[in-house]
């Protein structure tokens, strides 16, 4: 058994090769003309630019967590020793976050133009090179997260040092998502309302000046954004198992109990790789269809590997039906989320319906619909935790834990697939405005569009997997939490209990409220900026003057690493305070009412996100008089109210809660201590 750990870091670096393979694939790729290049180079160096200046910003905050780790785990174990260790752990978290982020961001930046050029040759070359692209995000993700998490436990042998891992990533995830979602919504908002409402304008038009900025914007959301979400639920998924598994077991079977999470997500990339080649299809074919077969391709190799690894470790069926309960669990919800969010289905048609009494009944249809939207998946993540408790249970709630937190590995087994998927989708939207800008024949658009239709439907589902693995990942973190401070039961008659589970019903509603009128503050700047482009430039609607770019992507870039302070401080500071003040069980009261409302607010958000601007796109292709009609005008306002719902606000919760936790359980030592002293 004590070989097999060794295999774990090899299974990540062959993901890493298989990344390097997927980079060469799009390199090779033909760029394009001279203006799709320009254009290409002009959205690569904008998103670089913002990444690397949010890395440069978040220096300071990763040293003093670095050093708080030091002396507050040394503090209360007497051993400063292992302060240091989970200090090391931490920053290798933090910089790995970082690198699957830079990586990835950099692939899918040089994949734009190339998609669209590649859509002049048909279908599926255009859906080869974006998913290319994409995969080598989810690639870099899985690869580094499985390396970091085995290569720590190889050297510490210890997962309550390895949570540093997860709390590196967290925190860095965190900042990624909110800079991010300010970033692309500050700049879409701008772009929608003053180029498309006031102006007149196509959304991709070049005599945009926010237009760059926009497309900067989705790579920075929904590429290194939604990859930092994944990456530190991934992480988090397999340390809380790992945790569990210590605490649960003994004997030989401790170490396999240990080792069985490594080693499942580690086939699951192997399961993701294979994967990958079933997505293609024929001209006039299903994009959405192929992309699925990929996915349950990856999900069905899984789940056989996971059968054997189960009976010869643990020898037990029992969390071998865990592990199905969470893959099936964010499978259906990523259904759910597609009937919620899709043009296909009722929900979003009825909001297309309501457009052409104006914006307030969008507005009134939108807000029902998400949260009609929270039933459903709520139902599913229940199910598959009581599933998950008492399959593996077998008498013991330490073992039903455990089986709790195998489903949250089972989730994010295949996430390797799901990031390739969802990165796939800016790609093909950058490639259509590429394409629109670079005034390509109306067919290569016509591919595009149908590829960015289907990218709109895979970043919903993206969301709705990740808020679901967030739900079971922020479980399991709690339930380690609860078994480090020894907490057995949580009094909901305790006064402090209370106290704390209110703060935290509360903080979802507070962070989002923050992170919204951020985007609303960066929003009016970009407007503002862009209006006076109109305004003093001459030419530019008529397309002889040049609108500037760069001064708009300064402007998202600014705010977004400004307004992202305050609510990523907010997630390690608020824990921090509660677990010191009042206590162990006040913190996992806290703990427990920011997972009910977060989960709940943000499937809500990002479902009502969604469905507006999928609701918009459903008129925009035609219904209901189509472009330039009052009633699209009224779907306009709606979907620019929820661009920061589905991007900004709604994916940062899943972070919040993971994060919230993920203090709570590393800094655990800390709050005992205190406890037992005062």
């Amino acid at each position: 058994m004590e070989q097999l750990l060794y295999f774990i870091p090899a299974l990540g670096v062959i993901a890493l090769i298989y990344a390097g393979v997927l980079t060469r694939r799009v390199r090779a790729a033909e760029p394009g003309n001279e203006k799709m290049q320009e254009l290409g180079k002009a959205i690569n160096e904008g998103a670089m630019a913002f990444l690397n200046r949010e890395y440069r910003s978040l220096i300071l905050f990763v040293i003093l967590v670095a050093v708080g780790l030091v002396f507050a785990i040394g503090l209360s174990q007497d051993d400063y020793t292992a302060g240091a260790f989970t200090a090391i752990s931490f920053l290798v978290g933090a910089i790995f976050s970082g690198l699957a982020g830079n990586v990835g961001m950099r692939i899918a930046t040089m994949a734009n133009n190339r998609t669209a050029q590649a859509a002049r040759s048909g279908l599926n070359p255009a859906l080869n090179v974006a998913f290319s692209g994409g995969a080598v995000m989810g690639m870099s993700v899985v690869g580094l997260g499985l390396i970091g998490v085995s290569l720590l436990y190889m050297v510490f042998r210890e997962p309550a040092i390895v949570n540093g891992f997860a709390l590196g990533a967290s925190s860095i995830a965190l900042f990624g998502r909110v800079g991010g979602g300010i970033y692309t919504k500050a700049a879409d908002v701008g772009a929608d309302l003053v180029g498309k409402i006031e102006a007149g304008i196509p959304e991709d038009d070049p005599r945009n000046p926010a237009v760059i900025a926009d497309n900067v914007g989705d790579n920075v959301g929904d590429v290194a954004g939604m990859g930092a979400d994944l990456f530190e639920s991934y992480v988090g998924s397999i340390i809380a198992a790992m945790t569990l598994g210590l605490v649960t077991f003994s004997g030989e079977l401790q170490f396999n109990a240990v080792l069985l999470p490594m080693l499942i997500a580690g086939f699951g990339i192997l399961s993701s790789i294979i994967g990958t080649f079933f997505v293609k299809t024929k001209e006039g074919g299903n994009p959405s269809a192929a992309l699925e077969r990929g996915t349950w391709v990856s999900g069905g190799l899984l789940l056989v590997a996971a059968f054997f690894l189960n009976r010869w470790l643990l020898g037990s069926n029992g969390y071998f039906y865990a592990i199905i309960a969470g893959l099936l669990a964010g499978l259906i919800i990523g259904r759910l989320t597609e009937y919620y969010t899709s043009s296909q289905y009722k929900p979003v048609k009825g909001i297309a319906d309501s457009s052409q009494t104006g914006p307030a009944t969008n507005i009134i249809s939108g807000l029902s619909v998400g949260m009609r939207s929270t039933m459903f998946p709520i139902l599913v993540i229940a199910v598959a935790i009581l599933a998950a408790f008492n399959l593996a249970a077998d008498g013991s709630t330490a073992q039903g834990l455990y089986g709790i937190a195998l489903a949250a590995v089972g989730m994010l087994s295949i996430v390797g697939t799901i990031v390739s998927v969802d990165a796939y989708g800016p790609i093909a939207d950058n490639a259509g405005g590429i394409a629109e800008m670079a005034q390509l024949p109306k067919e290569v658009r016509s591919i595009t569009d149908n590829l960015d239709a289907v990218g709109n439907t895979t970043a919903a589902i993206g969301k709705g997997v990740a808020i679901a693995s967030a739900a079971l990942t922020a479980l399991a973190l709690f339930s380690a939490y609860t078994q480090t401070v020894g907490l057995t039961v949580i009094d909901l008659t305790s006064d402090r209990v209370i106290a704390g589970l209110l703060i935290g019903g509360m903080l979802p509603f507070l962070f989002s409220a923050i992170t919204m009128e951020a985007v609303g503050k960066a929003a009016f700047k970009m407007i503002e900026e862009v209006r006076r482009q109109f305004r003093e430039i001459p030419g530019i609607m008529e397309g002889k003057g040049k609108p500037d770019y760069a001064r708009c992507v300064s402007i998202s870039t600014d705010a977004a690493i400004k307004e992202m302070v305050v609510p990523g401080l907010l997630a390690v500071v608020v824990p921090l305070a509660v677990g010191s003040l009042l206590g162990p069980e006040a913190l996992g009261g806290l703990l427990a009412g920011a997972l009910v409302t977060g989960v709940l607010l943000a499937i809500f958000m990002a479902n009502a996100g969604g469905a507006w601007d999928n609701a918009k796109k459903y008129i925009e292709g035609g219904a209901y008089g189509g472009k330039g009609t009052e009633t699209h005008a009224a779907s306009i306002v709606g979907d620019t109210v929820g661009d920061p719902f589905k991007d900004t606000s709604g994916p940062s919760i899943n972070i919040l809660i993971k994060l919230m936790t993920i203090v709570s359980l590393v800094f655990a030592p800390l709050f005992r201590f205190l406890a037992d002293k005062f």
